[in-house]
């Protein structure tokens, strides 16, 4: 496990520094989402295995040759048939460090999810007091403010949509509906889950290039996401119109209720700009070939560690 743990411990650095760091400079995201999106999500679950496998191997590597007979010798330690002196000093802080970290990772997950939670509660609360349903859409509150504002907030059964007068009244009959199609994706498609594990990602390890690249492009593209689906009802120029009317409003903080708060703003100024780039100057999107690659390195690139974990003696010890 020896070697095992050396080339885990240099997958985790590739994939925590130069390849979101190119990833994130690309181009063709924008014209693959979906594929591009599972790459993220394939790295960052990638380098968080890989990063702990690194320090587990080297941990396991006096007790076995491989994961399952390390794992068995460190159950010998904890019941006392084996003396801790066979791990020794390093080994244990490796196996300490591995420990740590998975909980480290759990538990922000589970705290972000509760902190995400309380302030949905918080604003579902405030909206019941400043909104009121509204007459002719299902699951659409409607506030009373002259800025054109649209936000999803997402909540199971109770997932709604939020409008502002002024919104209404500043778009055509056609405009909003792109607008409610394009927040109705987010819900259907459940991005708030995508933003909460990302959010996660990046309380837990701030510092690591992958979390902050990671969690910036998928705010990205899944307003693209979106924007594809209005695509498909709405036409080119009534999307576009849209979304320049929406931006021209002052800054939309709630906009940050699809994830409940606390990370970073889903449409920010230069996601605006972004989107309408992308629908005035379109590019080809990526041959179904070349999306078919991204996809399966996608999948070769989370079954690695995972091989490597997993499968006995692989590099022979």
């Amino acid at each position: 496990m020896y070697w095992t743990s050396w080339l885990l411990a240099g997958l985790a650095i590739a994939l925590a520094w130069p390849v979101p760091v190119a990833l994130s400079r690309a181009k063709w995201p924008a014209t693959a989402p979906f594929a591009a999106m599972v790459l993220w999500q394939s790295l960052a679950l990638a380098g968080g295995l890989s990063m702990i496998g690194a320090m587990l191997c080297y941990g396991l590597v006096p007790l076995g040759g491989n994961l399952a007979a390390g794992l068995g010798g460190l159950l010998d330690i904890f019941l006392g048939r084996e003396s801790l002196d066979a791990l020794g000093l390093v080994h244990a802080f490796a196996l300490s460090a591995a420990a740590l970290l998975s909980a480290h990772l759990v538990f922000t997950l589970w705290l972000t999810y509760f902190r995400i939670n309380r302030q949905r509660r918080r604003h579902r609360d405030l909206l019941a007091l400043l909104s009121s349903p509204s007459h002719d859409r299902p699951d659409t509150l409607v506030i009373n403010h002259e800025a054109p504002v649209a936000y999803c907030l997402p909540g199971g059964s109770r997932s709604v949509t939020v409008l502002s007068d002024g919104l209404m009244t500043l778009l055509s009959p056609e405009e909003l509906r792109a607008v409610l199609l394009h927040e109705e994706t987010h819900l259907t498609q459940r991005h708030h889950l995508l933003l909460w594990a990302f959010a996660a990602w990046r309380s837990a390890l701030p510092w690591l290039p992958t979390s902050r690249l990671a969690q910036r492009a998928v705010s990205s593209l899944i307003e693209i996401l979106a924007d594809d689906v209005a695509l498909r009802s709405v036409s080119k120029s009534t999307l576009v119109t849209a979304i320049a009317l929406v931006a021209s409003g002052p800054a939309r903080l709630p906009a940050t209720a699809l994830v409940g708060g606390g990370a970073d703003q889903i449409d920010t100024p230069a996601t605006t700009s972004a989107r309408l780039s992308r629908l005035l100057a379109p590019t080809p999107p990526l041959a179904r070939k070349l999306q078919a690659l991204v996809l399966a390195g996608a999948a070769l690139l989370l079954a690695l560690p995972t091989a490597l974990l997993l499968v006995p003696g692989m590099l022979g010890g």
